[in-house]
């Protein structure tokens, strides 16, 4: 009897402990949490720091946004929870960044984790989450070397794969028969993968760029570069660089004295204003661009506010124009609200298996919604727009693809 007794206690203690081991595996809550703890880093301070600050500030109105409402829905737990954000200023550097992604995780404990801006700070979170078996919202980090293979921990939610910004550019570069192609981009993955993409679809078109050339991220000075890429005479200029890139590029065209027939660059698309205000009106004027969200608007959502809407609140609520990044940090709030409202558990693989669950259903305010195996979101192709004069200022006219074209290429460019 007593070892019958032995034995049973043994299978009953077998049976709890594999209970709390597959608990703890799926990140599943026994009860309700008071607050939804969302972590994230913005960096104050930086090369990322307007991008980065802008994402925050987007995510932050989503937060007070649902929290007036009384919280987000989740689904798990049938009720509204109040949503609460876990902030650290990571100051644009990775090896900071590093230390305060494993805080949240380790430290805090948060329940959702959050991305800060672009592909350089979002490098350091994607191996860290994927130890962690947390899963990793990303907002703006689309280098291509994150979405290699499948992962249950990663979902990119406001731009496409970087490796696939490139597409629609490449196909409008051979359909105007652009023969000669000079390429300058950074030499991160983000940018590089950028210009790899281009490269391979040009040549795919037999078109082989005329100049190739990486330069440091951190690179202001590039008037030496435009006078070695003039002497290969090329009919466009394609720059992929960061913010702080494209504005030392183009003040440097305008001091240089070239001329070039067709200049792409690829932040004026997404920091409309800030590029105006740092490189001016007759600079930007006829040079292209990936226009982003408000620059184009999506009317019709089914989740969150539509374009129009966001930028009118965020407005009054903030006394800021809208951007891009802004954009970007609101729409990672809408798409985690869904998400919590689809994920039957309250646990990481629950929340991945509810944003498949949505992926090519939903429509937010930077368009469809739609993540592959491996994290990358592939909804969303980038158009290409020209910023053409319009009284003392800019307009954005899409002039690729057709279907999506507001008006026409001016080209050659006018002398400026």
């Amino acid at each position: 009897m007593r070892s019958l007794i032995r034995g049973r206690m043994a299978w009953v203690l077998a049976a709890v402990a594999a209970i709390l081991v597959a608990s703890l595996g799926t990140g599943r809550a026994a009860s309700p949490p008071s607050e939804i703890n969302i972590g994230t880093l913005y960096a104050s301070t930086g090369p990322f720091a307007v991008s980065s600050e802008s994402e925050y500030r987007g995510l932050q109105f989503w937060a007070e946004g649902v929290n007036k409402e009384g919280g987000v829905f989740v689904k798990a737990f049938d009720k509204k929870i109040p949503v609460k954000i876990t902030a650290f200023d990571d100051q644009s550097s990775t090896s900071t960044a590093t230390t305060l992604y494993n805080q949240l995780i380790t430290q805090n404990k948060v329940d959702i984790l959050v991305a800060d801006f672009g592909s350089v700070l979002t490098s350091v979170a994607v191996p860290l989450a994927a130890e962690h078996h947390m899963l990793l919202i990303d907002p703006t980090g689309s280098g291509a070397n994150f979405f290699t293979q499948k992962t249950d921990y990663l979902a990119e939610v406001s731009l496409p794969a970087s490796s696939v910004w490139p597409v629609p550019l490449a196909l409008f570069l051979l359909d105007h028969k652009i023969q000669r192609v000079a390429v300058i981009f950074g030499s991160n993955d983000f940018d590089a993968s950028q210009a790899e993409t281009l490269k391979a679809l040009l040549e795919k078109g037999k078109v082989s760029p005329v100049y190739f050339h990486a330069v440091p991220t951190t690179e202001s000075n590039y008037q030496v570069l435009l006078h070695t890429l003039a002497a290969s005479h090329p009919d466009a200029v394609i720059e992929f660089g960061y913010a702080g890139n494209d504005i030392s590029f183009l003040r440097a065209l305008a001091s240089s004295g070239l001329h070039f027939d067709m200049v792409f660059t690829v932040f004026p698309g997404q920091l409309f204003d800030l590029l105006i205000k740092n490189v001016g009106v007759k600079t930007l004027s006829y040079t292209l661009t990936y226009p982003t969200a408000p620059l184009v608007t999506y009317e019709k959502v089914t989740n969150g506010l539509n374009t129009a809407d966001f930028v009118a609140a965020f407005k009054k609520a903030t006394g800021r124009d809208a951007n891009f990044l802004d954009v970007a940090g609101y729409n990672a709030g809408v798409i985690i609200e869904k998400m919590l409202g689809t994920a039957t558990e309250f646990s990481q693989l629950a929340f991945h298996s509810a944003l498949m669950e949505m992926s090519g259903n939903t429509t937010t305010l930077v368009g469809d919604f739609k993540i592959n195996e491996n994290g990358a979101q592939v909804g969303e192709l980038l158009p290409v727009a020209q910023l053409q004069p319009e009284g003392r200022g800019l307009k954005i006219v899409v002039v690729y693809p057709s279907d999506k074209a507001t008006g026409k290429l001016v080209n050659p460019a006018p002398r400026r």
